[in-house]
């Protein structure tokens, strides 16, 4: 087979993509994004042993976070900047091999002779022959024990999900070492021969725990600097006049688009994931931020068509550009397509230029004013905590009689309208309680409210769920109970990408029981370790509207 990749949702026929990704991605990316992944192992049993003689390199620790964030779903589909990552990455490996090398002789009086895994030793021959050649032998199925294989996948597909939150905080200059200290404790344990399948449980568990205290480091990252989200009602319509689309995650990116366009005649909308930047206060001091435009990542060809303005990529989420507006979308950061213009990573710590997209909004003209509805975002924790009392009382009155957790990705399959239906027929002292793009599938429906508290509250990006995390944690409190699981609270969660599996093991972390999955389990969890999963924490595939509204509201 070309390649072997089944770490997203819409991997073929729930198996495995062989031959291209159904993400778009070619089978050279994907042996290529292999080979990193094997590189950041490598860089990381050396950073793992130099960590323990008290070193490590700040620089190396954030390239194997932006290593492993790249190779999340739908970041980087370009071999060359793939290449140059990879030769990065020998650079990194190098560069840290000699800071442990030199600390183990400084402590011990002589050179280090122990054994040490390919990963750490491998060297290429000629470029990217050498790196294909390479990458198809150290890919998924490299790994002959199908259950250790299923671990080790778990772990490194939450590993992703915490170097991009990582990641997101580092921007915006917030950093925790033992998230970088931890994302190679778990790549090294992954090179080890005999490691044993209760070794990597454990680390998987971990992962959940990391990745509750990466999410809570980028919540702190994001309100510290543009304040906490504020109950907002964003427009979904547009004006006429030249406008710049905004999608992904870095709101740092927002800020400083933002900030050269403001009085340049230019509109700022958001798009999928960005949408919840309407809700930060920071924000909405700028006249010419206009609200969002379009829905979930997988309409973006279709709505990315009909926006007539520039459109920005900032992290994950990008699909195939089609020619009509090729010329008119840009990526920046890690996101990367073959000829599409790129907007370079900041220098000296000067802001990005994105004075090439500005360019491109002013050329296009105006939109055509298209009128749009109000949907209210905005409720991350403190907005939620503003609101406890209230909450409380609904519930201990019984006019809020369940919570139903909706939260994670969208996707393309028609079987994702099970979460538009489960949505309109919750009965009506629901409160379905969301983050990330799943969003899109409800957050148009006009649900009602009960005694003022929307029907829908949506907390914002999927790092966000951070924010459902600790109101669930705060009523835990408030009901004096025991866990999460014993709250009125159902979790039915939709997943696309790694980030997504990030907020599972986090879940699993916290406690949290019986939830459902979908539209389908992950193909990369063997037979043994999905019954491990059931058997402990409940976890149970989705099933029919009907059937799953009438168990959640029996709290089954």
């Amino acid at each position: 087979m070309n390649m072997f990749c089944f770490q997203c949702q819409e991997t073929l026929k729930n198996t495995g993509c062989v031959m291209a990704g159904i993400c778009g991605k070619s089978a050279d990316v994907a042996t290529l994004q292999d080979l990193l992944i094997y590189l950041l192992k490598g860089i990381s049993v050396y950073g793992e042993k130099a960590r323990k003689l008290g070193h490590n390199d700040e620089e190396v620790d954030i390239f194997v976070a932006r290593g492993l964030f790249t190779t999340i779903t739908n970041v980087n589909f370009d071999t060359d900047r793939l290449v140059k990552l990879i030769e990065q990455a020998f650079k990194a490996r190098e560069k840290i091999e000699n800071i442990f090398l030199n600390a183990y002789k400084e402590k011990h009086g002589e050179d280090f002779t122990g054994k040490l895994p390919e990963p750490a030793r491998w060297k290429s021959g000629d470029g990217i022959r050498s790196y294909l050649e390479k990458g198809r032998n150290v890919g998924v199925l490299a790994e002959k024990n199908e259950d250790i294989r299923s671990l080790k996948q778990l772990l490194t597909y939450g590993l992703k999900g915490i170097a991009a939150y990582a990641d997101h905080a580092y921007i915006l200059g917030k950093k925790d070492d033992s998230i970088f200290a931890f994302l190679q404790e778990a790549l090294e344990a992954t090179t080890r021969e005999f490691i044993t399948v209760d070794e990597l449980v454990n680390l998987v568990i971990k992962a959940g725990e990391m990745g509750v205290t990466t999410m809570a480091l980028l919540d702190e990252a994001n309100t510290s600097r543009y304040g906490n989200p504020e109950p907002t009602e964003v427009y979904t319509g547009t004006r006429a006049k030249p406008a710049i689309l905004i999608s992904g995650h870095d709101l740092l990116d927002m800020e400083e688009i933002l900030q050269q366009t403001a009085g340049k005649g230019v509109d700022i909308y958001t798009h999928g994931e960005m949408l919840p930047a309407n809700a930060y206060p920071a924000f909405k001091k700028y006249d010419h931020f206009v609200g969002n435009y379009g829905t979930s990542w997988f309409n973006q060809q279709k709505e990315f068509d009909k926006f007539n303005g520039a459109i920005i990529m900032t992290t994950n989420c990008i699909q195939k550009p089609k020619e009509s507006y090729k010329n008119r979308i840009f990526t920046t950061g890690l996101v990367a397509w073959p000829d599409v213009a790129h907007i370079s990573d900041r220098e000296f710590g000067k802001p990005k230029d994105f004075s090439l997209v500005i360019e491109k909004a002013l050329e296009q003209g105006a939109l055509e004013e298209i009128p749009g509805k109000k949907i209210m975002i905005g409720f991350a924790r403190n907005s939620l905590m503003a609101s406890a009392d209230k909450i409380i009382s609904a519930v201990k009155s019984g006019k809020i009689k369940r919570f139903v957790v909706m939260a994670g990705c969208d996707g393309r399959y028609k079987n994702r309208e099970y979460y538009t239906e489960v949505a309109k027929n919750l009965p009506e002292g629901t409160v379905i309680l969301t983050a990330g793009c799943a969003k899109y599938r409800y957050n148009m429906l006009d649900l009602g409210d009960i005694d003022g508290i929307p029907r829908v509250i949506d907390a914002g990006q999927c790092n966000d769920s951070y924010s459902l995390a600790y109101i669930a944690l705060q009523l835990v409190k408030a009901f004096e109970a025991d866990s999460i699981n014993d709250l009125p609270i159902s979790f039915d969660i939709a997943w696309y990408e790694q980030k997504a599996v990030t907020v599972l093991l986090a879940l699993l972390y916290l406690g949290v029981k019986g939830i459902r999955l979908g539209p389908t389990l992950p193909a990369f969890l063997s037979p043994n370790v999905a019954k491990v999963l059931v058997e402990k924490f409940d976890i149970k595939l989705i099933g029919t509207v009907e059937e799953d509204i009438d168990a959640m509201m029996l709290g089954k």
